[in-house]
This record gives C-alpha cells, sequence and structure tokens, in this order.
C-alpha cells in the first residue's frame, strides 16, 4: 500500500513525494499499520515509499503537503473535508 500511494505522488518529483507519501502515511494509517512497516524489511518498496517510510520512523512529522490532508477547520473552506 505504501508503494501505490508513493506511486500517485511521483509526478510532484521524488523529494516532495516522499514528504506526501509520509503525511498521508502518518494521517491515516492505523498505529498497528504502522508498527508493520516499521518493524518490516524495506528493501521490497519503492524508493519513494522506503524514504517517506524512513523519515517516519525516526520520529518526523511532515506538516501537510497537499490539500488531501489539510483540513477544514469549522466555518472554514478551502480544503478537504473528508474525515
Amino acid at each position: 500500500m505504501a508503494d501505490q500511494i508513493a506511486r500517485n505522488f511521483e509526478a510532484i518529483g521524488h523529494d516532495n513525494a516522499v514528504l506526501a507519501t509520509a503525511d498521508h502515511i502518518n494521517k491515516f494509517w492505523d498505529p498497528r499499520m504502522k508498527a508493520g512497516i516499521f518493524g518490516d524489511d524495506w528493501s521490497h518498496l519503492s524508493p519513494i515509499a522506503a524514504a517517506a517510510v524512513e523519515k517516519l520512523a525516526k520520529g518526523a512529522n511532515p506538516a501537510p503537503q497537499t490539500g488531501a490532508t489539510e483540513f477544514n477547520k469549522v466555518d472554514e473552506v478551502g480544503h478537504n473535508d473528508a474525515g
């Protein structure tokens, strides 16, 4: 799944895709999923997904990278209203 997320972001360039993938995993993955991937072998992941997981495993908390993870406040418009 991390590779699928990374593939969706690869068009924005490697470094931005790493941050966007890390942001997505951080915001939307269940803690058990994160624990599983942190304890897994990352060599089978794409370079973007592996770099994103490595950032998160080292404690990174990336700022929202896309409108998909920047949520509206009450009575605010212009961001994602999911969640």
